[in-house]
């Protein structure tokens, strides 16, 4: 039986389905967390009311796995836009948790809405207002429940959830805590707690096994917390199969606070089946602050793309957006663009990547050990050398900031997404630029140059986070002219030292690899909220020593692009109140 039609807020199309269920035309049914209410590609022929429970809405894109879209609560509609518009739903609609669902057919909710102006215009309003949110790219329906489970001899994670939920009520949000204290509450003071409170945050200790077990099936996104100095131990399921299936599920480890690097990362990862990983240094309040951002849709991603030489101008960006107090939580790059992002992922402070940089491209070249061309150019020695000088053995997930790059996979016609593994493996195939360097193999397959297939990765950072994007792209830059490529005075080029850039074919390689078609890089930067574009065009794709100029560019077009933001940078996706 439907209890009493009490939502966050009132509206016309509540009192609608509330008058429809008592005159016997709106049905009532529950739908058990992980059913499916709708399929994307179905025609719609009614419309439904969430009455108690979560929905989930996820689409499909191309290249990538199902995406979360956002939530649908108590009050609120599903499948009201292919109804009016007469059209298939554009995505698949899940129960994230037990679910109570009211469904009217299409010409009783039509003949109904004839009879109250105010529902049409609601849900034109509401039409309107999901279209613009998805082409503005800003966050609408995004999880407000978050549940944080400890891991066996993990210790207490309520001091730590508390300085997250400080953070978050210091950027003006109502926020509270609930412990196993209301394990024997009923199923209403769940709910209304959930309305009172724009987040709420569940946490269970180590231990608190039944209480896990109801966190576990009562929140919008999951986090596993354990001690990264610690081997995983056995994880008990405290996650609904819904979130496990749909990838809602994250890790949290706890760093000590005078870690350099973790390590281990990756038995965690395997252990939990975690979509994402998060490092909390110890007592940490930025830390803390980082992972406020990431529940409340105020994480940053930064997105570079590759370019060769003209990619230093991401060392200025990173300059510029430090100076303006642009936080960074998420990285991810293609060529060298990768190779930047994983610098900062590392957590190298601005001078010491820049050191690292300049060791290992503006000091001398790094495609200078030319090689007879069977395969590529060069052999590829010195570049492999580098990586391993700077980069180690360091895996990626043991990377301080979520961190991914490109490769491109000649063996199956794709892009290859690289998100665990040695980072130097991953970045030496995101850097291959093929007759430029030797290809790289993994698991018998032939990867090259990220910049191939993807240049300018930043649909993909839109896919691991809800948070604004921020994009340097050097890649539309003139390059290649008439005077590139005549034929060198063989002596004077050896003289000049020009040929340590290597030969004109080297600036054509790798401006051909690196050449996206427009609708790429439109439909690449459309994901994008911050959009940096510096002026590179002066700049040789091959120039390793250009390392101020292209800094500068970056610095300068960085500079003027926040300078004209109407507000900070971690608001961007945040609708306006």
């Amino acid at each position: 039986m439907v209890g009493p039609f009490t939502y966050r807020e009132d509206s016309a199309l509540t009192r609608l389905f509330e008058r429809e269920w008592e005159a016997g035309a709106a049905r009532w049914f529950s739908l058990p967390g992980g059913a499916t209410l709708f399929e994307s590609g179905e025609r719609s022929n009614q419309i439904f009311l969430v009455h108690a429970g979560k929905l989930g809405a996820f689409r499909k894109e191309e290249g990538l796995d199902r995406q979360f879209v956002g939530v649908i609560r108590p009050g609120e509609p599903a499948g009201e836009m292919a109804l009016v518009g007469g059209t298939a739903h554009t995505a698949r609609v899940v129960a994230l948790r037990d679910s109570e669902v009211l469904a009217l057919d299409a010409d009783d909710f039509f003949e109904a809405a004839d009879d109250d102006p105010h529902v049409m215009l609601e849900i034109a309003r509401l039409v309107l207002n999901r279209a613009r949110y998805a082409s503005t790219r800003i966050s609408t329906g995004d999880p407000c429940v978050f549940g944080f489970v400890a891991a066996d001899k993990t210790g207490k994670i309520r001091p730590l959830i508390g300085k997250i939920a400080r953070s978050m009520a210091e950027m003006g949000h109502s926020v509270t805590i609930v412990g196993s204290e209301a394990a024997t509450a009923p199923t209403e003071w769940f709910s209304n707690v959930e309305a009172d409170h724009e987040f709420v945050l569940y946490v269970a200790e180590a231990g608190e096994n039944a209480w896990g077990g109801v966190v576990g099936r009562q929140v919008d996104r999951l986090f596993r917390v354990g001690r990264g100095d610690r081997a995983p131990p056995v994880i008990n399921g405290k996650a609904s199969e819904t979130l496990e299936a749909y990838k809602l599920v994250d890790l949290m480890l706890i760093q000590p606070a005078s870690l350099a690097q973790p390590k281990g990362s990756e038995a965690w990862l395997e252990a939990t089946g975690a979509a994402r990983l998060f490092h909390v240094r110890e007592g940490s309040e930025p830390c803390a602050a980082r992972m406020a951002r990431l529940l409340t849709g105020r994480s940053v991603g930064l997105v570079l793309s590759g370019g060769g030489a003209r990619a230093y101008a991401h060392i200025g960006a990173l300059r510029a957006l430090k100076q303006a107090g642009v936080p960074i939580d998420f990285v991810g790059g293609a060529s060298m663009g990768a190779i930047i992002a994983a610098s900062l992922a590392m957590g190298w402070e601005e001078p010491e990547l820049e050191r690292r940089i300049r060791q290992a491209f503006v000091d001398t070249s790094p495609l200078d050990d030319i090689a007879l061309p069977l395969i590529a150019l060069t052999h590829g020695r010195k570049v492999n050398h580098r990586l391993q000088e700077h980069y180690g053995e360091v895996e990626i997930p043991d990377l301080w900031l979520p961190f991914y790059c490109i490769s491109s996979n000649l063996t199956q016609g794709t892009y290859e997404l690289h998100q665990r593994g040695v980072l130097r493996h991953a970045l030496r195939a995101s850097i291959a630029l093929p007759g430029v360097m030797p290809p790289s193999t993994m698991a018998g397959e032939v990867l090259v140059d990220g910049a191939v297939m993807k240049n300018f990765p930043a649909d993909i950072m839109r896919s691991i986070h809800r948070g604004p994007v921020v994009g340097v792209d050097v890649t539309r830059g003139r390059s290649i002219t008439t005077e590139d490529i005549a034929m060198p005075s063989l002596l004077k080029w050896i003289l000049s030292g020009e040929w340590r850039k290597g030969p004109p074919i080297v600036a054509l390689l790798m401006r051909a690899a690196t050449l996206s078609t427009n609708r790429e890089v439109l439909a690449a930067r459309d994901a994008t909220d911050v959009l940096v574009l510096p002026d590179v065009d002066h700049i040789d794709i091959r120039d390793w020593k250009a390392f101020e100029v292209g800094a500068d560019a970056g610095y300068l077009a960085t500079r003027q692009v926040l300078a004209g933001l109407e507000r900070p940078v971690v608001d961007l996706r945040r609708a306006k109140t």
